[in-house]
């Protein structure tokens, strides 16, 4: 069985992440993705820091065509390869993609089929013209309040929010693409980074509206649960702990030989204990530091209730569950570096979600794409000449 979206043709005029979330996510499941890059290339792929791992990550399984899309030859390009797309993705700033003759109203003049999603940082209201970021929304939005602990406002710990507007873009192609095989009309669809965080705050503000209080920040919350947290153990290592059921809680009991608090009518229900967390943490916490980190994983492995020790981005490499379970892609990195990363987590049946293509180099694939539009080689090595594009 083919991949789902082959035979699909997207234009992504697109950098940094959450463009880029949609793109890969169109690319994984076997779309034709063409990153429309400048002639020096992204400027993504020249970032420091956190953002050092944005183009090796969300640029697999993509071609790269490298186009001074400003010039009146690569407005000409670009037009040509409209005809040929089924879906363009854009996350420039307001108004971009206007100014440099690219809207969905003038796309869609050229072909009436063309989807067309535009990724903001803000939908249509008295903020579209802001430019955002993902750390921007996670703050005005309620996110970075809820993650941190009281009076300290603290970012997630990736761009949670750039990769879920990136998602909600990916359905609204999906979508799309499923209506215009009735109608045979191509469609504007729209995400954004504020209203994405709105969204994932809805049970939060359910929450207010129902209690009539002020929500706690996560740290500072009354779990659901009378055991969901970190524990310290006694070789200075931590693991998280959850018990969501009444079986799970006498399981527990069980395997760390607490018999006394299985009997003792103070904890009978979920709800009994967290009413005596008061003193009850204290002893479950007390408890746990009596045995290693390793003895509290295997106890809880042979109870089956829910646990994890504490990861960290490195420690995903070699996890067993991602590397036997094949949820891992050996990748050639631009700068050569060969590693392992994650590839999109959907098992489809049928169908076999891989590498196709490493994160290409600068225009990789602008010759190849050039000359599948007519243009010859004379013309291509005119225009790389005049730096219009660039090839490999």
């Amino acid at each position: 069985m083919s991949l789902p979206l082959q035979g699909i043709r997207v234009l992504e005029f697109t950098h940094a992440v959450m463009g880029p979330t949609t793109g890969l996510l169109l690319a994984d499941m076997g779309a034709e993705v063409i990153h429309i890059e400048p002639p020096q290339g992204d400027e993504t792929r020249r970032l420091k820091g956190f953002g050092t791992g944005y183009f090796p990550f969300y640029s697999r399984n993509k071609k790269s065509l490298a186009i001074n899309i400003k010039s009146a030859e690569g407005k000409q390009i670009i037009e040509k390869l409209v005809t040929t797309a089924d879906v363009v993705v854009e996350n420039f700033g307001p108004g971009t993609m206007d100014r440099l003759g690219y809207s969905y109203t003038q796309f869609q003049s050229i072909n009436p089929k063309i989807i067309y999603c535009s990724l903001k940082g803000f939908a249509k209201g008295p903020y579209e013209n802001r430019h955002a970021m993902d750390e921007v929304v996670q703050m005005m939005g309620g996110l970075a309040y809820m993650t941190g602990r009281p009076g300290d406002p603290l970012r997630a710990g990736t761009s949670v929010i750039d990769i879920t507007g990136g998602m909600f873009g990916y359905t609204g192609i999906l979508l799309a693409l499923y209506e215009r095989e009735k109608t045979g009309a191509g469609k504007c669809v729209k995400a954004s980074l504020f209203e994405t965080t709105a969204f994932l705050m809805g049970q939060h503000m359910a929450y207010g509206a129902i209690t009539k209080t002020p929500v706690p920040p996560m740290p500072a919350r009354v779990s659901a649960w009378s055991i969901y947290r970190v524990f310290d153990t006694k070789d200075n290592s931590q693991v998280f702990i959850g018990i969501i059921s009444e079986k799970h809680w006498e399981r527990f009991c069980d395997v760390f030989e607490r018999a006394d608090w299985k009997v003792d009518p103070r904890l009978q229900t979920n709800n009994n204990r967290i009413d005596q967390r008061e003193w009850f943490l204290p002893e479950v916490e007390k408890m746990m530091k009596t045995f290693t980190k390793q003895e509290i994983m295997d106890k809880c492995e042979v109870a089956g209730i829910t646990f994890a020790p504490i990861a960290k981005p490195e420690d995903l490499f070699n996890d067993l569950q991602l590397n036997e379970g094949g949820s891992l892609l050996t990748t050639t990195l631009p700068d050569g570096t060969v590693t392992k990363l994650p590839k999109t987590p959907i098992d489809y049946e049928g169908a076999n979600i891989e590498l196709t293509q490493n994160p290409p180099a600068i225009g990789e694939h602008t010759q190849a794409i050039l000359h599948s539009l007519g243009y010859n080689e004379a013309t291509i090595q005119t225009l790389a000449a005049r730096k219009i594009i660039t090839t490999t």
